[in-house]
């Protein structure tokens, strides 16, 4: 049998949980304090994902930069790949909030969404 030890990253508690598997199957989860700990804990065993937030290079407009993120989560093992397209990638100006900057990143099916606006020059 194997143990990890979370702490739950879902709500401010911060729940120290234990999960205990066997031949990769979860036996039990323990220390949450709510559901949503409980499916954390089973997610992030099985399968951990991330909201990658960051900047992309914007042309042509009044900032050279526009903050963005992942419109869902994607694999945690897929961050560096999904960073590496961020970085190669440009937008025009004007950019709004919530317009897809790049439609699949890195072959994860999750596009890219500006989180600010930015106008032109």
């Amino acid at each position: 049998m194997e143990t990890r030890e979370l702490t739950c990253i879902n709500c401010p508690l911060g729940c120290r949980i234990s999960v205990t598997m066997e031949d990769g199957n979860i036996i039990s989860v323990t220390g949450n304090t709510c559901k949503r700990g409980y499916l954390y804990a089973c997610n992030e065993v099985r399968m951990p994902v991330r909201t990658v937030t960051t900047t992309i290079k914007v042309t042509g407009g009044e900032v050279d930069r526009v903050s963005c993120k992942t419109k869902e989560p994607v694999p945690k093992d897929k961050i560096f790949e999904v960073m590496e397209a961020i970085n190669k990638a440009s937008c025009k100006a004007p950019v709004a909030i919530g317009d897809v900057l790049i439609e699949d990143c890195a072959g994860t099916g999750v596009a890219i969404v500006a989180t600010k606006a930015a106008g032109n020059v």
